[in-house]
């Protein structure tokens, strides 16, 4: 008998699989045929395809997490502190293809597709919750300061995506982010 893989393997499969083609191309054959394995397999780990595309959502959040965790050493005075602190770590090439994958989450979810419209405002409050212990100040100041650093990157990373680094970092530097 072959290899089997592990939930955390077929997971990877899946996220790169939807980082390579899209969230919308993301198919239980598509996984399996990537890590050559049945889709049975992937059914094993994964029951339905909103529950594949939760857990790849979900992992691409926490390796972002991962890295700006890394950046954020003392907290923010505010939303364009930690902005500028988060700025240089995303605004790479590298992160592009996580933040397509975020912007076609967030368009199917604004579009009423399931599950997106269902795990759009739980990603969203995830992110808020966690941005929000990099502030000092009350619970509904910290708040404030994690929706208004997440408006401000998100619109950063979008005119990215649409417009190119160039049109993102003329913004991020007027906007005194950069």
């Amino acid at each position: 008998m072959g290899h089997k893989h592990t939930r955390e393997e077929i997971l990877r499969g899946a996220l790169d699989a939807a980082l390579e083609d899209g969230l919308s191309q993301l198919t239980f054959g598509r996984v399996a045929k990537r890590l050559a394995i049945h889709d049975r397999m992937v059914v094993y780990y994964f029951a339905s395809k909103s529950e594949l595309i939760s857990a790849v959502l979900l992992a691409m959040g926490e390796e972002l997490q991962g890295v700006l965790t890394k950046a954020f050493k003392a907290p923010a005075a505010d939303h364009v502190a930690l902005t500028r602190t988060a700025w240089p770590i995303l605004a790479r090439p590298a992160i592009d293809p996580v933040f397509c994958l975020f912007f076609e989450a967030m368009g199917l979810a604004a579009s009423g597709r399931e599950p997106y419209k269902a795990l759009a405002g739980q990603l969203v409050g995830a992110w808020t919750e966690w941005l929000s212990g990099f502030f000092e100040g009350t619970d509904a100041e910290r708040r404030a300061e994690a929706e208004a650093a997440i408006a401000l990157l998100d619109g950063l990373l979008l005119l990215r995506q649409l417009s190119g680094a160039s049109a993102a970092n003329r913004a991020a530097s007027r906007l005194g982010v950069r």
